[in-house]
């Protein structure tokens, strides 16, 4: 079977195609014919070296994908050939808080990921996901859609009639934007191009900003709160834009840290936090427990998310090329099968 493989270097350089042999499901595990698998920054700084240098290659990238359950091993009776499933970011964390231990299962590094034709799966680390989802929407899931679910619909979520603010068009930006809309929340976005504001209000975004013909764009949202301020942030921005995020959001509001696109070394005015009691609250993705709750959410209101562009299993280079432009609105798919 063909896999895509970081070789014996980082770089996009050393991404290639290889040959890998068919896997057979053991004892409690799933062999998985995957359709679709969907690009994340996380990817990207994994092939370039920059997420762990220490990881051992080769290495196949890429957490999110979804596919058929092709082969079941013995015990195992979550699954069955045919079942339509998406992989579990890290397939040891079913419930519960993150560990140490639960983290070091994540796909796509430190163990091999979806970018394969096959893979050979924990069956307790996928799930079934909403019948109306194309594999290719399906392989958006796994670590975007769950990022948003647990920042807008977690352990603390959304209020009907609160206020999101979510900063960029990409993946979890998008995703929380729709998962907050659900939930009757007003949803403010952030973007330097206004066709892609355009889009963001067609999938139901309140109010947009234009941060580049608005470089003081927490003044603009903190007016469009009547002052107060937003009920809480989708922090995908990092360093770059956290102190401005800290001073859109309302006193007592949460800041969901999320990404770090521009940047991870921030100077902050500690005062502005504890003297206005916000959180700030990192977000890991989340658990197959949430990633179900999740799929129950979507399927009850037929969400889709939204995709820019589909690659062909020969095009992995240049998917990762248009991720890393930034050009893109909404996830980046490819195409397996």
């Amino acid at each position: 079977m063909r896999v895509w493989e970081i070789r014996e270097s980082f770089g996009l350089e050393s991404l290639k195609l290889c040959e890998r042999e068919t896997p057979r499901p053991g004892p409690g595990q799933v062999v998985v014919r995957v359709r679709a698998a969907s690009l994340n920054y996380r990817d990207l700084l994994t092939v370039e070296g920059l997420y762990d240098p220490k990881q051992p290659l080769p290495l196949v990238p890429l957490s999110d994908g979804a596919g058929e359950v092709e082969a079941v091993g013995n015990e195992v009776q979550r699954v069955a050939p045919g079942d339509r499933v998406a992989g579990v970011f890290a397939p040891h964390w079913i419930a519960g808080r993150p560990t140490r231990e639960r983290l070091r299962s994540t796909l796509g590094g430190p163990l091999d990921g979806m970018l394969a034709e096959r893979v050979c799966l924990d069956a307790e680390g996928v799930v079934r996901f909403p019948e109306h989802l194309s594999f290719e929407e399906a392989a958006c899931l796994p670590c975007a859609a769950v990022t948003a679910w647990n920042a807008v619909a977690g352990t603390d979520p959304l209020v009907a009639g609160e206020t999101l603010l979510v900063l960029g068009t990409g993946g979890v930006s998008l995703l929380a934007l729709q998962l907050a809309r659900a939930c009757g929340a007003r949803v403010v976005v952030t973007s330097s191009s206004d066709a892609k504001l355009a889009r963001a209000r067609a999938l139901g975004a309140t109010d947009v900003v234009n941060y580049r013909t608005s470089p003081e764009w927490d003044r603009v949202v903190k007016d469009l709160t009547g002052g107060t301020g937003v009920d809480r942030v989708v922090e995908v921005g990092g360093a770059g834009t956290l102190a401005r995020s800290l001073r859109c959001v309302r006193i007592g509001g949460t800041i969901c840290l999320i990404g770090n696109l521009a940047g991870l070394d921030a100077q902050l005015n500690l005062a502005q936090v504890f003297m206005r009691a916000v959180r700030l609250q990192g977000v890991l993705v989340g658990s197959r427990e949430s990633f179900e709750a999740m799929n129950r959410a979507i399927a009850l209101h037929e969400l889709r998310p939204p995709i820019d562009r589909v690659f062909s299993f020969d095009e992995v280079p240049a998917a990762f090329a248009h991720l890393k432009s930034g050009a893109h609105f909404g996830k980046l798919v490819v195409c397996v099968d």
